[in-house]
């Protein structure tokens, strides 16, 4: 029996088998059938931060983000989102999330409540008006982006968040009077009411046993948590395969899905790690360097590899594409401050376009009339008898039957 090709070396665990029965209009198999199978999409979310893109009229460097990513994270913090109040940027961000969409693009909100980046303005209110502040600004954004944008951070970095001295905030100000659990609540809640078929993910850069207790007490105390982020920029260095898969498997033990929501590796010079706050290391000049590039792309191949052989993680987003304008000034992206794709940009196409694809294979019913397709969970076209017929692969593969009467003989 011909069957599909296995992506090569694949990640353990993600390679789906659907078995589908052929049958004729009376209900009997069609053995031998021949068909071809093509993909279309992946269920996996490989992610990106798309604040930069132009989807309505693509430049090139958004079309080489459409080329390479299905998952964008857009920008939603508060402070920049509403300078003024009552001023939201809700026309700009709406016209993005549309544009994206209509590239078949899945849409994630970045974030909904974080003590960062609060508005100043809130500041000079009480807290009981901060906490029907962001009532109203959390129901506003879910309300206005509902059926656009399909999960959120409904409240990002908490481990810190009672305890946050880099500048004061409300939110910080909030959590130390009505305790951090309360104001997680107030956010899952709100946006919960606001839009009930949105998943909502709780979100932390600390990956210590910190986030763990702040997980459990989450659960404990009832709150219906969707997926956990865990945030991976690796500024400092890259983190290797054993302390990325004993992270994914410690956070494992949930049983939520896990997403890796802000991944990056330089390209350039790595940051000492002294640094205890990336944020406080400022140079003139971070160039990307040759050496670093071949560094990088090999780190992304690894990186992803790891990643994926986790069963648990269901995304994977990349902290900005493009040098230009990337977090802290890093050379982190992966395409340079020029427009040219780096070596990683190639390393990572090859992964997700190429190896993990299925691009046109035959398959060959064997004498039940049961095709065996192979590949990763996703959306994919099958040709049989001149027609193209959408189906799904779903994660853990199974079994179904498709009924297609027999062609008219020829002549």
């Amino acid at each position: 029996m011909t069957t599909t090709r296995t992506p090569r070396t694949a990640p353990g665990g993600r390679v789906e088998t659907l078995r589908l029965r052929i049958l004729d209009e009376h209900g009997q198999a069609r053995a031998g059938q021949d068909a071809r199978l093509t993909q279309v999409s992946h269920t996996f979310g490989f992610g990106c931060s798309a604040f930069e893109l132009r989807p309505e009229e693509p430049d090139e460097h958004t079309r080489l983000w459409l080329d390479l990513f299905n998952m964008a994270t857009l920008p939603f913090y508060w402070r920049w989102f509403e300078t003024a109040p009552g001023q939201p940027d809700t026309d700009r961000l709406l016209r993005l999330a549309e544009g994206l969409r209509g590239h078949g693009v899945r849409l994630k909100g970045h974030p909904l409540l974080w003590h960062t980046l609060a508005p100043t303005w809130l500041l000079e209110k009480d807290d009981a008006e901060v906490e029907r502040l962001i009532r109203e600004r959390i129901t506003r954004e879910a309300t206005d982006f509902a059926g656009l944008i399909e999960q959120w951070d409904a409240i990002n970095e908490t481990v810190i968040l009672p305890v946050f001295e880099a500048e004061e905030n409300a939110v910080t100000r909030l959590a130390q009077a009505r305790g951090r659990m309360e104001v997680v609540r107030l956010a899952f809640e709100t946006a919960r009411a606001a839009d009930p078929s949105a998943r909502l993910v709780l979100n932390d850069f600390d990956l210590s046993s910190a986030f763990e207790d702040v997980i459990e007490e989450c659960l404990e105390a009832g709150l219906e948590i969707d997926a956990i982020g865990l945030q991976t920029h690796m500024h400092q260095g890259y983190r290797g395969e054993e302390q990325i898969a004993e992270v994914i498997e410690r956070f494992s033990r949930f049983g939520l899905p896990l997403q890796l929501t802000e991944t990056t590796l330089l390209s350039g010079e790595i940051m000492p790690g002294h640094i205890v706050d990336l944020n406080d290391y400022v140079v003139d000049s971070w160039p990307s360097t040759e050496e670093g590039e071949a560094r990088q792309a090999d780190e992304i191949e690894r990186h992803y590899r790891t990643v994926l052989a986790q069963p648990a993680v269901e995304s994977l987003t990349y902290w900005g594409m493009g040098d230009a304008g990337a977090w802290l000034g890093a050379p982190a992206g992966l395409v340079r401050a020029d427009g040219t794709p780096k070596p990683s940009y190639d390393t990572l196409r090859s992964l997700i376009r190429e190896e993990w694809w299925v691009d046109g294979h035959a398959v060959h019913a064997d004498g039940d009339g049961v095709l065996a397709l192979h590949g990763f969970a996703g959306e994919y076209v099958l040709e049989l008898d001149g027609e193209s017929i959408p189906l799904t692969i779903p994660r853990g593969g199974g079994e179904q039957e498709l009924r297609r009467p027999r062609p008219a003989p020829r002549g």
